[in-house]
């Protein structure tokens, strides 16, 4: 198995402390600064000491930009599920579609009752919950007011709405089975802690899962797994996270092949700053650069005409791609082996052509006012389009991102093998090289520009003309590239 296909998440689970409110935030805020994913909270609204879950995820939905929020889960007992599905909404507009919602049952039974709450079973507890689902997924979706009649929830004429600008996931808390079947037939996303289920013990429990799934009709991969976990850089590998970032960056990344975990977060220990800085500078690059490896090992094998097909498809640049088809055709003395690697090349480049593309146009789009949150849903990164200044930096962000990791791998990787293998080509390659590095410096100006518009919404024109630029200078590169390397990489079964 090499996972579930969903894109790897990295993120802060912090302790929402009541008696140091301002190093909550500043950790907060570091995770953000850190451009970590996922920035989550635990809600025990009984626990005098913790900071209300809800208040402090909207306060901080002010207070960032970029990071998706978090319940942790979400004390369903405690929270009306109609107030839950109102609240979360208003917050992913107000956030440009940033939350993701995590539920629970709530098994501290006492301590759900000291607060008000009732006093279920635990199979009672998971009928609530599962109605609670109902409820909310009900008042997302438009349409005519809504009756529902459950044991623990009901609904008596309530009109939907306000609604969420993206799809906002319902992660599921989950250990045993009939959370899990739960999980299987009506949430998108299983979040345990590796305090209650170690890395040994999710393996029963992603098969009791995966089972519930298609017995409910699901594909299991539609349901993302989000792993909470807490470790200590110190030591030499001796038991589950325990060692040096290399041995955290193993085996998450084994979790993420293994078992399908598509997304980590952290709760911090004893020195928080550091081990954050960690997780996000060593630890996820490291997992990402491993899953992303052997995801594209059989990809090249199983895949094949999947790729050609991403190759054939119209795209905003159909006239560049169409004439790369015309030059691959060309080449004479094509092992298979290299004719996939053409391929490969082909799709990377139309992709990075479509998006260059989309990324001109949501410029223009947010530049004339014809984005509204509602419409304006992005399908990259999960991000929102929405009419603001700094979604749109944030998707340019996400979109030099690709661009650099994809220069990386060819001058780490493509580029030498090619060199090996033909000494000649050896002035092209420095070329292209050169080139990489002045793509490079553009991202550097194109980010500089957009944050710039970001503080003074007049700098739009600045951010355009950065955008348009780069743009220029991408598209001859990608063109000189496959003009010159096509060819060799057909003849010479270079991988890409």
């Amino acid at each position: 198995m090499t996972g579930y296909g969903h894109d790897l998440l990295f993120g802060a689970f912090l302790t929402p402390d009541a008696g140091r409110p301002e190093a909550v935030l500043a950790l907060a805020e570091l995770a953000e600064d850190l451009e970590l994913d996922v920035l989550a909270f635990q809600d025990h609204p009984y626990q005098p000491n913790l900071l209300d879950m809800w208040t402090l995820l909207s306060y901080l939905g002010a207070r960032t930009r970029r990071i998706r929020l978090v319940p942790d889960v979400a004390n369903v007992p405690l929270r009306p599920p109609a107030v839950l599905a109102r609240s979360a909404a208003a917050l992913d507009l107000l956030t440009g579609g940033r939350v993701e919602l995590g539920l629970g049952a709530g098994y501290f039974l006492d301590a759900v009752v000291s607060m008000g709450g009732p006093r279920l079973s635990a199979a009672e507890s998971v009928t609530a919950l599962s109605e609670a689902i109902t409820v909310i997924r009900h008042l997302w979706e438009p349409g005519p007011p809504v009756e529902f009649t459950g044991r623990h929830h009901r609904l008596e004429g309530a009109r939907p709405g306000p609604f969420p600008p993206h799809p906002i996931g319902i992660w599921l808390g989950a250990y045993k089975r009939r959370m899990l079947e739960l999980t299987a037939q009506k949430a998108d996303g299983w979040v345990p802690s590796s305090a209650y289920a170690s890395p040994d013990q999710l393996a029963a429990m992603t098969r009791t899962l995966d089972a519930a799934a298609r017995d409910a009709g699901r594909d299991p991969a539609d349901i993302r797994r989000v792993y909470n976990v807490t470790g200590t850089f110190e030591g030499h590998g001796g038991g589950f996270l325990q060692g040096p970032p290399t041995v955290w960056a193993t085996q998450l990344a084994e979790l993420a092949l293994a078992r399908g975990v598509s997304g980590f977060v952290l709760g911090p220990g004893a020195d928080p700053v550091g081990d954050l800085r960690r997780f996000a500078e060593e630890v996820a690059p490291a997992v990402r650069e491993a899953v992303a490896r052997e995801r594209r090992a059989p990809a090249r094998e199983q895949d094949r005409e999947q790729i050609e097909s991403v190759t054939v498809r119209d795209t905003p640049a159909r006239e560049a791609v169409g004439e790369t088809r015309r030059l691959v055709g060309e080449h004479e003395g094509v092992t298979p082996a290299g004719r996939a690697g053409q391929q490969t090349l082909l799709a990377v480049h139309a992709h990075l052509r479509t998006e260059l593309d989309q990324l001109r146009g949501v410029a223009e789009d947010v530049e004339r006012g014809r984005m509204s949150a509602a419409q304006a849903r992005s399908h990259v990164n999960h991000m929102t389009l929405r009419q603001n200044y700094w979604t749109l930096g944030a998707f340019c962000s996400a979109y030099c991102r690709v661009v650099s990791v994809h220069h990386a791998i060819e001058d780490q990787r493509m580029f030498p093998d090619l060199r090996a293998a033909d000494a000649g080509l050896g002035p092209v390659l420095d070329r292209l090289a050169e080139d990489h590095e002045v793509i490079g410096r553009m991202l550097t100006e194109v980010d500089a520009a957009l944050v710039t518009m970001m503080a003074d919404e007049s700098g739009l024109d600045g951010a355009r003309a950065a955008i348009d630029r780069f743009a220029d200078v991408l598209l001859t590169h990608l063109a000189d590239e496959e003009e010159q390397l096509l060819g060799p990489i057909g003849r010479l079964s270079v991988e890409v």
